[in-house]
């Protein structure tokens, strides 16, 4: 089996190549030519995949990686993928997000309808939610660029599915962390801070709005999720979350209660950190997952934040926590 995963050196995109590895598949990643290039997150496993350039806002790039590797599976995780850089670029963000997802689309309607596609959609969809909590049939009401670019990115999966006989799957993920999520993204931004603060390298944590919820679990429990979904006999979409939610706050709490600080002393709300609409309630039901996929998420909530602050506290001081 050959996968081809866009956004391979991501946080997801990294976690999905290995467990592709173990079980046997040969990896092509999709990389954008830069003249800087970061490939932190996939050093250990480099000399076992295939690294290919291509760009998803170059039509031609993608078809001509498609057919050139001939791939059984295609992951499609790059995007523009931080929430606030959304309203600060919110073409771009439609570009990669919602037109990126259609160019790969197509070159699968032009190469080989029979490679089978899954579409990272997000549960930044549910926006203003229309009910708690939410499942594949929740109406969507996004609240950013990002959450409309994905909304877009989620229908066209769909329509080529049903136009084209396509198998194509999108994951709609509820927020899932990990030590190598991004350290502009909260919980990393916690973590990293609070870490900060223990060793005296800071002072204070600025935050936002700390009574924003949301449902998050580990990536790679959920990347497990998205190959369980190219598995299955017919194509379909699926909420992969915990069922649990938990405040920005109670995350701070858990992480600066690990080190043994009070986080009061140290974190303020900060006005330029608050998004212009919020989110304010994020809470995934998984059950079709489970029932459909077998799926169950492994990591709970607490092992979580202390598994970004052990890596967090090796990595600025050399010791775990």
């Amino acid at each position: 089996m050959r996968a081809l995963i866009t956004g391979i050196t991501g946080q997801d995109g990294s976690y999905l190549a290995e467990l592709l590895l173990a079980k046997g598949y040969e990896v092509v990643g999709v990389v954008r030519r830069s003249s800087t290039e970061s490939f932190e997150r996939i050093n250990h496993i480099k000399d076992k995949i295939t690294l290919v350039q291509a760009d998803l806002l170059d039509q031609l790039s993608i078809v001509n990686v498609v057919e050139e590797h001939r791939p059984n599976e295609i992951y499609n995780l790059a995007a523009q993928s931080f929430v606030p850089t959304s309203w600060v670029q919110p073409v771009l963000t439609g570009e990669f997000d919602a037109l990126g997802v259609t160019k790969v689309l197509e070159a699968i309607r032009l190469v080989d309808k029979k490679i089978k596609f899954y579409q990272a959609s997000s549960s930044e969809m549910f926006g203003k939610v229309r009910e708690v909590p939410q499942k594949e049939t929740t109406p969507f009401y996004p609240r950013s660029p990002y959450g409309v670019a994905k909304v877009y990115g989620h229908f066209i999966t769909v329509n080529y599915r049903e136009s084209y006989g396509i198998f194509a799957c999108s994951g709609i993920l509820f927020n899932h962390e990990s030590p190598r999520r991004g350290l502009e993204f909260v919980t990393r931004k916690i973590t990293d801070g609070a870490v900060r603060i223990k060793l005296g390298l800071a002072g204070k944590l600025a935050l936002g709005n700390l009574d924003a919820k949301r449902d998050w679990g580990f990536a790679g429990d959920y990347v497990r999720a998205m190959w369980l979904m190219l598995q299955q006999k017919q194509a379909d979409d699926y909420v992969i979350a915990t069922g649990r939610t938990h405040s920005v706050e109670e995350f701070v709490k858990l992480v600066f209660a690990y080190l043994d600080l009070d986080y009061r002393k140290y974190v303020v709300t900060d006005p330029r950190f608050v998004r212009p609409a919020e989110v304010d309630l994020l809470l995934g039901d998984p059950s079709y997952a489970r029932k459909k996929l077998g799926w169950e998420p492994e990591v709970s909530f607490e092992q979580l934040a202390r598994m970004m602050v052990d890596c967090d506290m090796k990595r600025l001081s050399g010791k775990p926590a």
